[in-house]
């Protein structure tokens, strides 16, 4: 993301130029496009104040005013901190008749300890309530179960214990492979009560004693939702940015794209470890992140996403 430091630019008159400038056939999407895909959110908060402090008017209300379609969803999206996105999405997943189970996968499955806890502690500001609850009461069964029991973990010992590795590899394919049917506590229990480095470990012994990788295990136990969820877990503790890398290549692998993931992702992952993403994108499917977009997105959407890329590798 190509970020710029300059902070003069928060007079009356340069906002008003950037967000109030009209010409000939409306509202000048690019250059709000450009200033606020080149800003960190700090400062896109600085210029949402100084808007409000001289125009008397809320910014994002003027955006809203001002944009459509996929370009305002970017926009929003960005004004808003990395953990109120997140908490907005998952609102937005469980809101209404029916869930967007792949939505409230990818984000529950996918954050650390650290981002769930300050996921939770914003989604209670934001709407009076507990994350665990709403989820809980949008899901059921062992999906709800595996969800409830990542939203409410604590953060687990960083020690390496080499004798527990080897008993949670073990107690793995017990519940699952070795024996008809699968105890789908035990997973539970060991992929969300366990640290990353430990479970990395953890599913390099599994291989000793299990015929399959946990991933072909997953796919051959359980199925759904729940197939799903373990998935992105085991994705994300061997490698999260190359879950989100090939995310984002499932998002745009035929004519067009799936703009509600692309946005997503770009969005919340943009001054997270979008860097990291791009080095995995590039190394995995032989292309740029940045040529990818541009190949499978247009307009000022594409120009939004291609600043938030920052480069093409």
């Amino acid at each position: 993301m190509m970020l710029l430091e300059d902070s003069t630019f928060l007079t009356y008159q340069t906002v008003q130029k950037y967000f109030l400038k009209k010409i000939k056939n409306g509202v000048d999407e690019q250059t709000i496009t450009d200033v606020l895909t080149k800003r960190t959110y700090n400062q896109r908060r600085e210029i949402a104040f100084a808007y409000e402090r001289r125009a008397k008017k809320d910014m994002i209300s003027a955006l809203k005013g001002a944009l459509s379609g996929s370009l305002e969803t970017v926009i929003l999206g960005l004004m808003k901190s990395t953990a109120q996105y997140d908490a907005s999405e998952i609102k937005a997943s469980i809101k209404g008749l029916g869930t967007d189970e792949e939505s409230l996968i990818e984000i529950v499955c996918s954050r650390s300890n650290a981002e769930l806890m300050e996921i939770k502690r914003v989604y209670k500001e934001l709407f009076k309530k507990d994350l665990e609850k709403d989820v809980c009461g949008d899901t059921s069964g062992d999906f709800a179960k595996l969800l409830l029991a990542l939203a409410k973990r604590a953060e687990p010992s960083s020690v390496i214990d080499y004798q527990k590795i080897d008993e949670d590899a073990r107690a793995l394919f017990e519940a699952g492979v070795k024996r008809k049917g699968t105890d789908v506590k035990c997973w539970i229990s060991i992929m969300s009560e366990r640290s990353v480095p430990h479970l990395q470990k953890v599913f390099e012994r599994y291989k000793s004693y299990s015929p399959y990788d946990m991933q072909e295990s997953i796919r051959k136990e359980v199925k759904g939702d729940l197939e799903m969820s373990f998935l992105t877990l085991v994705q994300c503790f061997e490698n999260r940015q190359l879950y989100f890398a090939n995310r984002l290549q499932d998002a745009m692998k035929s004519k067009g794209a799936k703009e509600k993931v692309l946005t997503r992702i770009m969005v919340s992952r943009c001054e997270v470890d979008l860097k990291k993403i791009r080095q995995e994108f590039k190394a995995h499917h032989g292309k740029s992140l940045y040529q990818t977009i541009a190949e499978h997105t247009k307009g000022d959407y594409q120009r939004a996403l291609l600043n938030l890329c920052g480069g093409d590798d």
